[in-house]
């Protein structure tokens, strides 16, 4: 990577510590009194770095699981359609209160499909928590539950986030110059 790929800093590591701070005693908060098994279900790949900065954080012992869900095609334009390439099962899932975590949320599609999966498939609670919320791109009615930074239209990248598979182990989100993506 060079200099030059990264206009400027949107997120900083920082910001992303107070988020996650944030974040977790929101979540301790709400689920203090449930009976439930609390399971931080994470997006495969860009929630790793934030679902794991999160659950070090979270006083109420989650569990965690993951499913590998795509609504993009090639490039940065969403393909309208949620595919699921790996999926969750567990036998006790009614006990479970899932949150759902992303690294962002854009169309909204993805998660607004997924929670209606999760219910269908009988879970006790859903919600979601994103790092990154992008509303001016919203193409269906959805609201996360739990949001830690509302960004503006641009390419972001790093904590997680990727563009071709690059840019994930930045420890910060940075604007993508466009450069780098009109190629």
């Amino acid at each position: 990577m060079n200099n030059n790929e990264i206009l400027r800093v949107l997120v900083n590591e920082k910001e992303i510590e107070e988020t996650t701070t944030r974040l977790a005693e929101q979540i301790d908060r709400d689920f203090a009194n449930s009976n439930g098994r609390l399971v931080l279900l994470g997006i495969l790949k860009g929630s790793v770095p934030f679902m794991a900065e999160l659950m070090k954080k979270i006083k109420s012992n989650p569990e965690i699981e993951f499913m590998k869900v795509s609504s993009y095609g090639s490039g940065t334009k969403t393909s309208g359609s949620v595919k699921i390439i790996l999926d969750w099962q567990r036998e006790n899932i009614e006990e479970c209160d899932i949150i759902v975590v992303e690294d962002i949320i854009d169309s909204g599609r993805t998660l607004s499909y997924l929670c209606q999966y999760l219910k269908q498939k009988g879970a006790k609670s859903v919600r979601t928590c994103t790092l990154l919320d992008k509303p001016s791109r919203r193409e269906v009615d959805f609201t996360p539950d739990y949001c830690g930074v509302q960004v503006p239209d641009e390419f972001v990248v790093g904590f997680g986030l990727d563009y071709d598979e690059r840019y994930r182990a930045l420890p910060y989100i940075g604007i993508l110059n466009p450069e780098v993506y009109t190629k």
